[in-house]
């Protein structure tokens, strides 16, 4: 965990999209919203020359699969270097800690 709160990711992960798959390099960041209960994680795909002559740009929904875990979100929002954006809500596709021990620990 970051010293701002918010959880993370950073490194290889298998992205699935329109029945593709991808190995791509991601940056990730999350944090619980408790207003509405949910955790919302976020992040930049490494460009990848593949995943952009599939998607072009548009928003498709993607399953992203890491070492600590999988979770379903939705790609959009190329930056001006080819990162598309990642987000989701609930679950992410990385360890979050769960107790107090846990967030002590890290």
């Amino acid at each position: 965990m970051s010293a701002d709160g918010e959880d993370g990711y950073t490194g290889r992960a298998k992205l699935l999209v329109d029945g593709s798959e991808f190995d791509v390099e991601v940056e990730l960041r999350g944090h619980f919203q408790p207003i509405d209960g949910y955790y919302r994680w976020y992040g930049r795909i490494i460009r990848h020359a593949a995943l952009d002559e599939l998607v072009g740009g548009r928003k498709k929904n993607a399953e992203l699969r890491t070492p600590e875990g999988s979770a379903h979100g939705e790609i959009s929002d190329p930056d001006p270097w080819g990162r598309y954006r990642i987000l989701g809500s609930s679950t992410p596709p990385f360890k979050v800690p769960t107790s107090l021990a846990e967030i002590a620990a890290s």
